[in-house]
């Protein structure tokens, strides 16, 4: 069996009289998307903030591709291979869509942000920026403002941006949030190719694209996991009808 990108071992994290994260153990293996789902509250966003960084657990460890990275600051773990896209956009809105690629392949080739003007007249540069936007079909929008995109477009965007350092992992938070349903689609569909190219843990409450794109799910509630498998394993779940997907509206 294939050693997992992902692999949490008992990790906690309280906060006071909170446990967040409760003795959580779980691993996200080559290539597969993996939902991690819960009811608000659960302990989702402060999961993922511990696996990029950006929380240390109280205990336990994360280790990435068989290393351990639990004390790693958030740029060793992005240089270590943890790629994220999450709720609140971080692309240059004020730049086009042309310029936030090739910033972002400057970022990739190891060369200084110093010299922007220049580096977007760089015909290698633009060269890669082009093969960047056509991951997630926006080559077309490539001279428009970011801030003037589509939500759902500047969410396919930082999607884009995250994919262009080779992650072997990608945390997606709720990728589709506040996406109309066109851009909703789109954004499954780039989901799906990219199964079996780089592993995937996904946050996202759309319930039928979750079931639908997941080749496996946790399921958190109060910190804890309280089952795993696959969408038919946990859809056929009691606890889990009981905890969640009962209570979904």
């Amino acid at each position: 069996m294939s050693q997992p990108v992902l692999k949490l071992q008992n990790l906690n994290k309280s906060f006071g009289a909170l446990k967040a994260t409760s003795d959580l153990s779980m691993t996200v293996m080559p290539g597969e998307i993996h939902a991690l789902i819960g009811p608000n509250g659960a302990g989702k966003t402060t999961l993922i903030q511990q696996i990029y960084g950006a929380l240390k657990p109280d205990s336990g460890q994360v280790s990435l591709n068989g290393s351990e990275i639990t004390a790693l600051s958030v740029p060793d773990r992005v240089r270590a291979g943890i790629g994220r896209s999450f709720q609140i956009s971080n692309v240059l809105m004020d730049f086009t869509v042309m310029e936030n690629g090739i910033i972002a392949e400057q970022a990739r080739l190891g060369q200084s942000f110093r010299f922007l003007q220049p580096a977007f007249s760089d015909a290698r540069l633009i060269e890669g920026a082009i093969a960047i936007l056509q991951r997630v079909g926006l080559e077309k929008r490539a001279k428009q403002r970011v801030g003037d995109l589509a939500h759902g477009e500047r969410r396919m965007l930082e999607l884009a941006l995250a994919l262009a350092a080779s992650p072997s992992l990608l945390l997606l938070d709720e990728p589709m949030a506040g996406a109309g349903p066109e851009d909703s689609q789109r954004m499954a569909e780039i989901i799906e190719g990219l199964r079996g190219k780089v592993a995937i843990l996904l946050i996202e409450h759309d319930m039928d694209a979750v079931f639908r794109l997941a080749d496996r799910l946790t399921v958190m509630v109060e910190g804890a996991v309280i089952a795993a498998g696959t969408a038919a394993e946990i859809s056929a779940n009691e606890a889990v009808k009981l905890a969640y997907l009962g209570g979904e509206e």
